[in-house]
């Protein structure tokens, strides 16, 4: 059979791989840093029932010191206070921006210590996934030598997953990458001229898209645990309605130690869907969705709504295109709208996102027979 158009597949029973990759995000677009929370959250939820700590994770940032406050600061406090056993994070660095002329010993010396903590933590069997994150520019400012990551990366042990983020990644790393997705900004001028604000939209065929949306639920989470019943979060999510996902489980977590926080909706089949093979059930399911979307968007109740793989979704022709054009446009101001999942024609309210990034996939593993994996990728 011929398959035309987007095809998503869903949480089916599947193989999974045990051998850890080399992951790199990097780009001008938005997304880097909130997609390696996404894995972090994927790889927690793997973790919850699982009495050993081998799914532990280590968020290494680099170049965000504990001066400074970042969004997602609190979503990473939340998930410590909620599960400690399964997350440990280390910050180096200086809270500011700063270039290859301003380098002080402190950067350096600072670079140092968090590349101490990385290779030992690599080294000892303690983490299934060590997120490296803002190593990129760290590299690329010449704070450590690049030669030398690559070295222990590719000595790393087999099943261990490391995530590498940030602009300026260097090519020594991206030859050792076993996927590499760039970020890259689009602009809209329709959205600058009407002022719209508050619309994020994640596409293109690399690896990050919904990934970066958990990261940025996260970041939301970690708002309203902090300023409760202001910051609401809802997270609905399209093709997607089978069962085996990890970050249900901890989207499930969170919701039984912050209930007031946030909310999960999943809608479709468990089962991969093709233009060519569309159901009635698929068109029930994705208008049951966009039922309870266009209410959470019009309601003002919530600071951030994830619409995750909304765009494969319209591109499949399961939902019109207008009625989301005038919800987004009679939105709340307060309100964020994140869109996310790959499509083969922009639709129009593509043209109402402040923030526009095109994820491109310059490798992927599973593009080499590589089987995905639970708590990484699904």
């Amino acid at each position: 059979m011929t398959r035309n158009g987007i095809g998503i597949r869903t949480a089916q029973l599947r193989p999974t791989r045990l051998k850890g990759q080399i992951h790199v995000y990097d780009g001008a677009g938005k997304g880097k840093s909130q997609a390696a929370l996404g894995v972090v959250l994927r790889s927690i939820g793997n973790g919850i029932n699982n009495s050993n700590n081998y799914n532990r994770v280590l968020l290494l940032r680099f170049l965000k010191g504990p001066e400074r406050d970042y969004d997602e600061d609190g979503a990473i406090a939340a998930l410590q206070r909620g599960f400690p056993h399964l997350i440990d994070q280390v910050r180096t660095g200086r809270a500011e921006f700063f270039d290859k002329h301003e380098i002080t010993v402190f950067d350096t010396q600072e670079a140092l210590r968090g590349w101490d903590v990385a290779k030992g933590a690599i080294a000892s069997g303690l983490y299934s996934v060590v997120v490296l994150d803002e190593i990129n520019p760290v590299l690329d400012l010449g704070l450590l030598k690049v030669d030398e990551v690559i070295k222990t990366l590719k000595s790393k042990p087999q099943d261990l997953e490391v995530i590498a983020t940030g602009r300026g990644a260097p090519q020594e790393l991206l030859d050792i990458a076993d996927l590499h997705s760039e970020m890259k900004p689009q602009h809209h001028s329709a959205a600058e001229l009407q002022g719209l604000e508050g619309i994020e939209i994640y596409t293109g065929s690399g690896k990050g898209k919904s990934t970066s949306a958990l990261g940025k639920a996260l970041k939301a989470i970690g708002r309203g645990i902090n300023h409760p019943g202001s910051t609401r979060v809802l997270i609905m999510q399209w093709l997607k309605g089978g069962s085996g996902y990890t970050e249900d489980e901890a989207i499930a977590a969170l919701q039984q130690s912050y209930p007031e926080v946030v909310d999960h909706q999943r809608c479709g089949g468990d089962a991969i869907v093709w233009r060519n093979s569309r159901q009635e059930l698929d068109y029930i399911e994705a208008e049951r969705g966009w039922e309870i979307a266009k209410t959470a968007i019009a309601s003002g109740l919530y600071k951030t709504i994830i619409l995750d793989e909304l765009n494969p979704t319209v591109d499949l022709e399961l939902l019109p295109v207008e009625p989301i054009v005038e919800a987004l446009l009679r939105k709340p101001r307060h309100t964020e709208v994140i869109i996310t999942g790959r499509c083969q024609n922009q639709p129009e309210y593509f043209e109402l996102a402040s923030v526009h990034s095109e994820v491109y996939c310059h490798k992927h593993y599973a593009n080499h027979g590589v089987e995905l994996k639970r708590g990484v990728d699904f």
